[in-house]
């Protein structure tokens, strides 16, 4: 099974010993709920299947949750989890690197078409803030004409 470099996965930013951590721990280590990791190996979108221990607990190692705050990042971003599940697919299979750079690329383009989209909606807010502060700085300054009480 391929694995996906490194260099392209975000950085940890935490140390992993050599036997992996525990579930609970690489919930707390990524911020994904225990039952989305379970989650997320049960519907493939994982590289392949969490370690265990002579227990049968899932261990995960770091290039686990190197992949798993990949997961994270595109899932913030906006990404389906159907395309999440083809990005694994194709990062679990050797000569796909041009089929996740389109991958890629298609849901970058949604990304930037979202924040224009944001970029618009918050020009109108800023332009609506602007009209209330000068509806308020006017009432501030008229206090006279408007008596309270």
């Amino acid at each position: 099974m391929e694995r996906v470099p490194p260099v392209l996965l975000p950085d940890l930013e935490y140390d992993v010993p050599p036997g992996g951590l525990s579930i609970g721990e690489a919930s707390r280590a990524t911020g994904v709920g225990i039952e989305a990791l379970r989650y997320y190996e049960r519907e493939g979108l994982m590289l392949g299947p969490a370690g265990r221990d002579a227990g049968g607990r899932r261990r995960y190692g770091a290039g686990d949750l190197r992949w798993i705050a990949g997961l994270v990042m595109l899932r913030e971003t906006g990404m389906s989890i159907a395309d999440v599940r083809v990005m694994a697919d194709l990062s679990r299979t050797a000569d796909t690197e041009a089929e996740r750079l389109a991958l890629l690329e298609r849901h970058r383009r949604r990304v930037l078409d979202e924040m224009a989209r944001t970029q618009g909606h918050l020009l109108a807010i800023e332009r609506k803030i602007a009209a209330y502060r000068e509806v308020v700085g006017a009432e501030g300054t008229n206090h006279e004409e408007h008596p309270t009480g």
